[in-house]
């Protein structure tokens, strides 16, 4: 029996001390928890596994926060930490030191390093065993073991510039002047000279006050205000006749071409506080610029670079690199642009409203796109006053305005494509002519609404008279003929439509009408001669009109260098024949004494086009309103196809005034 008794006691012996085996925590245990929390960027659960040695040296902020801050601020992904548990006999303590590598991706680039993991002992007050991390700053980098700080050195790149097509700089990196006082050079009238000062620069009396109160500001330093392009050589010359002022060169942001490329090319300006939100961790500063309009902004990613960055850890006056990327200078980017074409066309709009675009029909290279009138970019770039801004934002011509983006009523300059529509389908015969009587026309159930044409016909009337005398009245007709879905289906084939015509900058989408249909018979009488709701760019009319000078083919308008050139958008739109035919007309619009573009028959080039004056009015029954002036027109060589759009030509004869100004670009063009 006493046998037994040992036995069963030996057993439950073995029992409690398997029981007690298998309920004890192992350093790898707390260990491989703590690397799962590391991966997961838990630094507050991390924290809760510090030996009590670590917690009485590193407190919350000096850990959780430390490690959150140094990870978001060198944005840290694809954190992985290998290890390996250490094998040992059975009759060997548990291992308490893990090596770990730790890789790690940063905004300077991987960044990895291997260090040991320590696990110390701690009993509660059963003596029960627990194992804790014997955690120092150098688990977060080994640099940080002794102490210090992490920093971020930048290193500043080239922003990447802008050429037209002949390698004449559009955005460029220049020298600019950084304007600035010497306090210890004001004479008796600081008051005045200060006044003056913020007049010429257009800042405040107080901003220059401020900077002048700076606490390291003494007599005989530079104390700086702004920042100005060289095209201000008038404020140069002006401001450094007061004794005080002093400038110094700097590189900055030149647009040598100013207004004539403003909504084009756009300006760069200081990245305000919710863009530097907006971007990813590390990709900006607060003192860096920023495209904000047109090219500089659509190609900021290409154009901007990418800094030199170098992580270190600062100690004792002394620098410990932990990764370095070097800086990449921002793309150069080349356009289809002609500087010069770009330049005239914007001049002989000499300040009025409007737009024009010209593409070569052949290529499709874009060789302008002009918004008038415009603005200096120079002004958003180095510090626009309220006073300029106000001046600019409340002018009642809107040279904030992009025109060129923007679409507008094309009036009689869409009646070629309503004739190429008509000529594909079989609605319009070059040899067919109609009998129109009067100088307005309407059907039953239009109410008021009435088509109104220019001048009367001698007798019949067929595709080339109406082109030439621009009569409302038969495209009305035949844009019955076409019939809604024909027309529709012609104009979707021509570009028109959310997603028709691909260009690389912005522009809005050429619009049928406001539904994508023509839901009543008058609005469908009404697009024919390009009033309705029908809505084209200047961009879209110009490549519209190569199908004419293409036997047919539409060409894509493209606008950087690198893209391919002669892309066909739409083929056969128009047979070879009909082009011809097309290409006739429309040089007796310009040529014939009865023609409504004879203004343009000018002696240095043979030119070939057509006028269209849109009214815009709310309703079809409106009378009238105020009118856009149109002249699209190519030379006999057609080496360039140009749209031209002037606002409120009403007040100057309507679109004869465009007709004008548009005539007189090509005089100067060929005057040799």
């Amino acid at each position: 029996m006493k046998q037994l008794s040992k036995i069963i006691t030996i057993i439950l012996l073995f029992l409690l001390a398997a029981c007690s085996k298998e309920e004890a925590i192992l350093p790898e245990d707390r260990f491989e928890e703590y690397i799962d929390l590391w991966i997961e960027q838990d630094f507050s659960s991390m924290y809760q596994y510090l030996s009590d040695q670590a917690l009485a040296e590193y407190d919350t902020e000096a850990f959780i926060e430390r490690y959150q801050k140094i990870y978001d601020d060198l944005a840290i992904t694809d954190l992985t930490i290998d290890y390996s548990i250490p094998e040992t006999e059975e009759d060997q303590d548990p291992p308490t030191v893990f090596p770990v590598t730790v890789t790690q991706q940063s905004i300077a680039g991987e960044i990895s390093f291997e260090s040991e993991i320590t696990m110390v002992e701690k009993l509660d007050e059963d003596e029960k065993s627990d194992w804790k991390v014997d955690w120092h700053p150098g688990l977060i980098f080994p640099e940080l073991k002794e102490g210090g700080s992490i920093a971020i050195v930048k290193t500043e790149t080239s922003r990447g510039e802008i050429f037209d097509q002949y390698g004449n700089g559009l955005a460029i990196n220049g020298t600019a002047y950084e304007i600035g006082v010497d306090p210890g050079q004001f004479t008796e009238q600081r008051d005045q000279e200060i006044k003056a000062i913020a007049d010429i620069l257009g800042i405040s009396v107080s901003s220059i006050e401020s900077a002048l109160d700076q606490g390291w500001v003494t007599d005989g330093v530079f104390v700086p205000l702004k920042i100005i392009s060289p095209h201000e050589g008038e404020i140069i010359d002006e401001i450094m006749a007061i004794p005080a002022v002093l400038s110094r060169e700097t590189t900055g942001r030149v647009y040598p071409y100013g207004e004539a490329m403003a909504h084009l090319i756009g300006y760069t300006g200081n990245i305000t506080a919710e863009e530097l939100e907006k971007a990813e961790p590390g990709e900006y500063s607060e003192q860096d610029q920023i495209g904000k309009r047109g090219l500089e902004q659509l190609f900021e990613q290409r154009l901007r670079g990418e800094p030199g960055i170098r992580i270190v850890v600062e100690h004792d006056g002394q620098r410990t690199g932990i990764a370095e990327r070097s800086p990449q200078p921002g793309e150069d980017i080349g356009l289809t642009i002609d500087a010069n074409i770009q330049t005239a066309l914007y001049e002989s709009f000499d300040g009025a409203a409007g737009t024009a675009a010209a593409i070569d029909p052949k290529t499709g290279e874009t060789l302008a796109l002009v918004s008038s009138p415009s603005f200096d970019p120079h002004l958003f770039t180095y510090g626009i006053s309220q006073k300029q801004y106000d001046q600019l934002n409340e002018a009642p011509d809107q040279p904030m305005l992009n025109r060129f983006a923007a679409t507008y009523s094309p009036g009689s300059s869409f009646k070629p494509i309503t004739s190429m529509i008509g000529l594909n389908n079989g609605s319009i015969k070059q040899d067919e002519a109609i009998e129109i009587e009067g100088l307005t026309w309407t059907k039953d159930g239009w109410g008021n609404f009435r088509v109104r044409r220019v001048s009367e016909s001698n007798g019949p009337v067929d595709l080339r008279d109406a082109l030439i005398r621009s009569d409302n009245i038969f495209f009305a007709q035949k844009a019955l003929a076409i019939g809604e879905d024909a027309f529709v289906a012609g104009l979707e084939d021509l570009g028109f439509g959310e997603d028709g015509l691909p260009y690389t900058y912005p522009i809005r989408s050429s619009t049928i009408s406001n539904d994508g249909g023509f839901n009543r018979e008058a609005l469908l009488a009404d697009s024919g001669y390009g009033q309705g709701e029908i809505l084209m760019s200047s961009l879209h009319l110009a490549a519209a009109y190569s199908a004419i000078l293409n036997d047919g083919a539409m060409i894509q308008p493209i606008l950087e260098a690198s893209e391919e050139t002669s892309q066909i958008f739409q083929d056969q739109i128009i047979s070879a024949d009909q082009a011809s035919y097309l290409r006739d007309a429309l040089r007796q619009v310009v040529a014939s004494p009865n023609g409504t573009g004879q203004q343009a028959n000018i002696d240095q080039v043979d030119l070939s086009g057509k006028t269209g004056t849109a009214e815009l009015k709310q309703t079809l029954d409106e009378e009238s309103g105020t009118e856009n002036g149109w002249f699209v027109a190519y030379p006999d060589n057609q080496e360039l196809i140009i749209a031209m759009m002037v606002e409120n030509v009403q007040e100057h004869g309507g679109s004869g005034y465009t007709t004008k100004k548009l005539a007189s670009f090509f005089a100067e063009m060929y005057q040799n």
